[in-house]
C-alpha cells in the first residue's frame, strides 16, 4: 500500500515574521490617511510575544471599542485602522491564495466586514476622488456596470501570461501593469488600495518572491500615489500615464532594489509652468552620474543593482540632462553643463 502523503499544517509565524506582518498591516492604513491607536500596538505586542493568538487579538480589539462610551470621527477612524490591521496580519499569516476575482473580493470582505455595509461587494456606482499627487484632479476609474466583466477578463489574461524567458525588467514592467490596472478598476467603493496591496503581496508570494514587507510599512503612501500616476492622463495639460514610479517600487519590493521613492518627485506639475520632475529611478541614476562622471551604463547597472536594459532605457529618457562623451568602448556619461 502506498504511504499517504502528509501535509504540514500551517502554523503561526515566528516572532520576527509576526512583527513584520504587523508593521506592514499598520503601515498600509496610511493609504487612506488612517492611524492606529496605542491600544492596537499593545495588542500586537502580545500577539508577537505569543501570549495571544491572532484571533484573540481581534476579539480584544472588538471588545475594546464596544466598551467605549464616547465615539467621534477620530475614534471611528482609529477603530477602522486597528481592526483592519489585525485582519491584514491574519490574512498574511495564513498565506492561502487563489488567483480569482472571488478571492480578491473575499479579501475585501474579510478586511471590512462590519466596517462597510458593502464589504466584499463590487460597487454599483461611479466614483471620482481628488488626489494630492494630481493637485486635486482625479483618475478615471472603471465604469461600475463593467467591473465584473473587466475583472474576469483581466484575471484571465494574467492567468494565461507566460513569464518564462523574461528578464527582471520585463517581469517588473508586467507586474506593475497588472497591479496598476487592477487598482484602476476600483472594484470597491472604499478600501480598494488596501485590498489590492494585500492581494498583490499574496500573488507575488505565489510567484516565488519573498517580498520586502518594509516597503509597505514605510512607503504605502508612495505605493498609492504611484498607482495614481500610472493611471492618470491629461493630454490637454501634456500629462500622460507614467508607470515608472510604480516600477521603481516593485523593483525594490521584489528584487531588493534601492530606487529612491519620493512622493514629492511624483507630484503632478503642469509641464508648461514648471520643469517635470523625475522618477525615483531617474533621480538615482542622475545622482550616481553626478558623483561618478564618466561612468558607463554597465558600471551603473552593477553598482546600483539595476538591470542593464533598464539603465539604458532610463538614460535614453534623460537626454536633456546627461550626455555621453568619448568612444562607445571607453567613454562614459556626464551631466550636461
Amino acid at each position: 500500500m502506498k504511504e499517504r502523503l502528509k501535509y504540514d499544517r500551517v502554523s503561526e509565524p515566528q516572532k520576527a515574521q509576526k512583527a513584520q506582518l504587523w508593521k506592514t498591516a499598520i503601515g498600509l492604513q496610511a493609504v487612506d490617511g488612517l492611524q492606529t491607536s496605542d491600544y492596537l500596538i499593545g495588542v500586537a505586542k502580545q500577539h508577537i510575544e505569543g501570549d495571544i493568538t491572532i484571533d484573540e487579538a481581534g476579539h480584544y480589539l472588538r471588545e475594546y471599542y464596544k466598551a467605549r462610551d464616547f465615539r467621534d470621527e477620530s475614534s471611528e477612524r482609529n477603530e477602522e485602522a486597528d481592526i483592519v490591521s489585525q485582519r491584514i496580519t491574519k490574512i498574511l499569516s495564513e498565506g492561502g491564495f487563489s488567483f480569482t476575482p472571488s478571492f480578491y473580493c473575499g479579501i475585501h470582505r474579510k478586511l471590512f466586514d462590519g466596517i462597510f455595509k458593502f464589504a466584499g461587494q463590487i460597487r454599483d456606482y461611479n466614483i471620482t476622488k481628488k488626489e494630492w499627487v494630481l493637485s486635486g484632479d482625479t483618475v478615471i476609474y472603471g465604469n461600475a456596470a463593467d467591473i465584473p466583466a473587466t475583472l474576469d477578463y483581466d484575471f484571465g489574461v494574467e492567468r494565461s501570461f507566460k513569464y518564462r524567458g523574461l528578464d527582471k525588467a520585463a517581469i517588473i514592467e508586467h507586474i506593475s501593469h497588472f497591479v496598476a490596472y487592477l487598482w484602476q478598476i476600483h472594484a470597491f467603493g472604499e478600501g480598494n488600495t488596501r485590498t489590492t496591496a494585500v492581494f498583490t503581496i499574496l500573488y507575488l508570494r505565489s510567484l516565488g518572491f519573498e517580498v520586502d514587507n518594509d516597503l509597505f510599512e514605510n512607503h504605502s503612501w508612495y505605493f498609492r500615489n504611484a498607482l495614481v500616476r500610472a493611471n492618470y492622463n491629461n493630454l490637454k495639460k501634456g500629462v500622460v500615464a507614467d508607470q515608472s514610479y510604480l516600477e521603481a517600487f516593485f523593483e525594490n519590493l521584489m528584487y531588493g532594489g534601492n530606487n529612491v521613492l519620493s512622493n514629492r518627485a511624483m507630484h503632478d506639475i503642469h509641464p508648461l509652468e514648471k520643469k517635470a520632475t523625475h522618477s525615483g529611478r531617474e533621480q538615482t541614476i542622475l545622482q550616481y552620474i553626478k558623483n561618478n562622471p564618466g561612468c558607463s551604463a554597465v558600471k551603473i547597472s552593477e553598482d546600483l543593482n539595476i538591470p542593464l536594459r533598464t539603465v539604458q532605457r532610463t538614460i535614453a529618457g534623460l537626454s536633456e540632462k546627461i550626455e555621453h562623451r568619448g568612444s562607445s568602448k571607453t567613454g562614459g556619461y556626464y551631466l550636461k553643463l
